[in-house]
């Protein structure tokens, strides 16, 4: 983690030293999932439409083992602010998938504050142990959505280039900017 790295807000002083990653979500993180899945700020450059009722959080909190291939809550002082997960293209067959996506979100009052960029440090510091099969992470992020481009960049990503009408979300295309990070990338 970073060292003495305090972000200050005019809400709180934030170390981020004490932003942890953990596994798995509980039923009483489900009020701060409820935080970041409402809020149409948080949704705009996900797949999902924002949440209405906490039986949707409920649900995702039952059925996030079943979804991604690694998943954690982005924790600061042990509140889930946010989640971070690595999908892969075909689960079923690690002999010949070595390549994950990378997916994050966090809760909008705490963009700009180099949260997710320590949240994706350290994912790239620990996942190629974890999953020593994989030797690339890759990204996908909208065009628009300059900020999730710094936190990639800031974490050692490569910009690998921009995917034009790469995807049809909420509907429109969406041109996406790829990310990378291979496991020779690491510095261990």
């Amino acid at each position: 983690m970073m060292e003495g790295a305090f972000i200050s807000t005019k809400e709180e002083n934030i170390d981020l030293n004490q932003i942890t990653l953990r596994r798995p979500f509980h039923l009483s993180d489900l009020d701060d999932i409820m935080v970041w899945t409402t809020d149409e700020k948080v949704a705009n450059f996900c797949s999902w439409k924002p949440y209405t009722s906490k039986d949707e959080g409920v649900k995702f909190i039952e059925t996030i083992p079943t979804k991604f291939l690694w998943c954690k809550a982005i924790c600061l002082n042990d509140r889930a602010i946010g989640r971070i997960s690595l999908k892969s293209r075909s689960p079923h067959d690690k002999s010949r998938n070595k390549t994950a996506e990378l997916g994050y979100v966090i809760a909008s009052k705490y963009w700009g504050k180099g949260i997710a960029t320590c949240a994706v440090k350290q994912v790239v510091k620990v996942v190629f142990n974890e999953l020593s099969h994989l030797e690339r992470v890759e990204a996908f992020v909208d065009v628009e959505n300059v900020g999730s481009q710094r936190v990639l960049e800031k974490a050692g990503f490569q910009k690998e280039g921009v995917l034009r009408k790469y995807l049809f979300m909420k509907g429109k295309s969406r041109d996406m900017i790829m990310f990378s990070v291979l496991f020779s990338d690491i510095k261990l």
